[in-house]
């Protein structure tokens, strides 16, 4: 794959991802949400509904859910496979894309504006959801995890990874503003459901990787640039034997497993959490979201200074006081001082927000690109396939199976408290983290 050797290309094609990260906040935090009236404020419901009423069975639903995050983790291996070794005379990455995206938009569009019985909750709708939910996560892995792939491959430096990965992290931010701020705005007007087909252009951006990205052909299994041999594509089996044997890689998703059960928690039961905790959503998340590139700057210099470990503990710190702090909150009388406080909690959370979305993308991006110098192996997909079954597992117990228990019980209300407990568990456990990756991004210690 040819390199990008200018800041604002590796700047536009950061931006890709953002359109259809957008529809899978849309998928997880309004339209899931939406199926299941239960734990809305009456006020919302016609809003943040589809109709109004129940139109899925909780329990068989819950147990969708968690399938559809598994599979969401587990399609990711296959998926890897699949665009590593990909053979056409257009290359590998862009040919995926495209077969990714297609299929992607159209489940998204049937799971917004098909109910087969509106009439209430029946096992039909609960399947044909839990069906459609599934093909959305299977081609949205398949369309991010080739997308997250080229990050190792298409810029030949740490320092570049780390540029386009912030990049990154500031566009999750933008496009959790526009879901929790603007469509929220939307919801107060609109129904959910024309309010997600608003926002279904926005998956455009992923033609600027489409349009940036040049490969050779890779008919033989070889990987070039310009015209002579870099590196081999293997199949599945084997792609899976190197990234499992990669220690430093397993230890990093073990601790990054219990972050994500947290912050996935936090982000897919957001909308019931505000309706119910006496707070405006909409003030905290751009308290929460405003400030992150800012705190990206905090964060880098903490990375360059002392290495990767302690700016990322740093920020599990940070964001568990701010969850604990918004849980305490939560109790205090409606009135200006709680207003105020609530922003506060945001604020705090802020500084550990961005930089727990970047280390997604710029931890296995630089892991994958070391194990391909030392062993001439190109399967930096499964890397981010092998995270993708590590989240998709915490995302499922986290986002759907724990808040369907708290709302079908009503006691979201403590939802925040769980996170930050969560998140202090993966601080913990990060000590076990060797040198080789805390020490990451140290400028003294640096590596290309």
């Amino acid at each position: 794959m040819r390199k990008l050797t200018k800041k604002w290309q590796m700047f536009l094609y950061a931006i890709g991802g953002m359109g259809v990260n957008m529809l899978n906040l849309m998928v997880n935090s309004y339209l899931c949400s939406a199926l299941i009236a239960s734990g809305f404020n009456p006020n919302v419901i016609q809003y943040q509904t589809f109709l109004g009423r129940d139109l899925v069975i909780a329990a068989v639903w819950a147990v969708f859910g968690v399938i559809a995050k598994i599979i969401d983790g587990v399609i990711d291996v296959p998926m890897a496979s699949f665009t590593d070794n990909l053979k056409t005379r257009f290359g590998r990455r862009r040919p995926a894309l495209i077969i990714g995206l297609v299929p992607m938009i159209l489940a998204y569009v049937l799971f917004t504006l098909v109910t087969p019985n509106p009439q209430g909750a029946t096992l039909l709708n609960t399947i044909f959801y839990g069906v459609t939910l599934c093909v959305f996560y299977s081609f949205y892995t398949l369309t991010m995890v080739t997308y997250y792939a080229t990050f190792t491959e298409i810029v030949d430096t740490q320092e570049e990874r780390n540029f386009m990965s912030n990049v990154k992290s500031v566009c999750d931010i933008v496009y959790f503003i526009l879901g929790y701020v603007v469509v929220r705005m939307l919801l107060n007007g609109l129904n959910v459901r024309p309010v997600a087909m608003i926002v279904l252009p926005i998956v455009l951006t992923m033609l600027i990787p489409l349009l940036l990205i040049r490969e050779d052909s890779t008919k033989d299994g070889v990987i070039t640039r310009d015209g002579e041999e870099t590196s081999v594509s293997v199949n599945l089996f084997k792609s899976i034997a190197y990234t499992f044997k990669n220690k430093d890689y397993i230890l990093w998703m073990i601790v990054y497993s219990f972050m994500t059960f947290g912050v996935q928690l936090f982000l897919s039961g957001i909308n019931e959490y505000f309706s119910v905790a006496g707070m405006n959503m909409m003030f905290v998340m751009m308290a929460a979201f405003a400030p992150v590139p800012f705190t990206l700057l905090i964060y880098n210099r903490l990375t360059r200074k002392f290495g990767f470990g302690f700016s990322y503990r740093y920020t599990l710190v940070i964001f568990a006081v701010g969850m604990a702090a918004m849980f305490a909150v939560s109790y205090f009388p409606a009135g200006t001082l709680k207003t105020i406080l609530a922003i506060v909690t945001g604020l705090i959370s802020s500084f550990g927000i961005g930089a727990m979305f970047s280390v997604a993308y710029s931890v296995p991006s630089q892991l994958a690109a070391e194990e391909e110098k030392r062993t001439g192996i190109s399967n930096a997909a499964m890397y981010f396939a092998v995270q993708g079954l590590f989240a998709g597992v915490a995302s499922g117990i986290g986002g759907q199976a724990v808040l369907t228990m708290m709302k079908t019980n009503n006691v979201v209300k403590y939802m925040t408290l769980v996170c930050a407990i969560a998140v202090l568990v993966a601080f913990v456990l990060s000590f076990m983290l060797p040198k080789s990756v805390t020490l990451m991004g140290k400028k003294d210690s640096e590596q290309n």
